[in-house]
């Protein structure tokens, strides 16, 4: 479904991407791993065509997504952070995205399953961070899209909502979809994540299920064998600056 084929990205002399090679199966949950600055979000950008490659390929169903655009309307995605037109209401957002992408939309499902029947005619300006975090999902899902990208998605959910989208998440996959997530919340990859990937300092440093990285780190749960991960990349790194040195 995706492929990326030695992906790198420089912002000035700062390597954020090096060298990824990576290939994402339908049917699977991807969860995205990694400190702050590994470089996580520049490859889901990448994919999203947000961030333009120095070097490096990405395909999506076969299709290089270099100077493609049309290879979105098979993507829903849903940032950590809302942001709309916030003179407009909800009902009027979703019609202005119907008529950008052109594509058949079930907004109506997603309207009655995050109870966002009273929010119809209200401002987007007007609704609170969670409401606007349900809107989001609305429009990450209503296109029936064939790959979904999560960034936080849990951020400002009510717990009931939060069950509700895992569950819609788990649905998306067993149809076939390819989902990735970005998330903080190790629970939640425990439980979503069919595969684990592990950036640090812009390469991949770990693709596997949960249970392989727990038993290969030799550690009793998700939190532990990560720290573990990253406690290996700090010596590493102090070995190598004191052979530079």
């Amino acid at each position: 479904m995706i492929e990326i084929r030695n992906i790198a990205k420089a912002f000035g002399k700062l390597q954020v991407l090096n060298g990824i090679d990576i290939s994402l199966e339908k049917g699977k949950i991807y969860a995205f791993l990694g400190p702050n600055g590994s470089g996580k979000t520049t490859l889901i950008k990448s994919i999203l065509g947000l961030t333009q490659p120095d070097k490096g390929e990405i395909f999506i169903q076969d299709e290089n997504i270099k100077d493609n655009w049309r290879y979105k309307s098979r993507i829903g995605y849903m940032p950590q952070i809302a942001r709309f037109p916030e003179n407009l209401n909800m009902m009027e957002l979703f019609r202005m995205t119907m008529d950008i992408r052109k594509t058949p939309a079930n907004e109506e499902k997603y309207i009655s399953y995050f109870n966002l029947e009273d929010a119809r005619d209200k401002k987007l300006k007007n609704l609170s961070g969670g409401t606007k975090q349900k809107v989001n999902a609305v429009l990450a899902f209503m296109f029936n899209p064939d790959i979904l990208i999560f960034d936080e998605p849990s951020v400002g959910l009510d717990p009931v909502s939060h069950l509700k989208l895992k569950d819609l998440i788990r649905e998306e996959r067993d149809k076939g979809k390819t989902i990735l997530l970005t998330t903080h919340i190790l629970s939640e990859v425990e439980e979503l994540a069919d595969e684990v990937i592990f950036l640090l300092e812009g390469k991949i440093y770990f693709k596997g299920t949960v249970q392989n990285l727990v038993q290969t780190q030799n550690e009793r749960n998700l939190e532990r064998a990560i720290a573990q991960l990253l406690l290996q990349s700090e010596k590493k790194t102090k070995k190598l600056n004191l052979k530079a040195a």
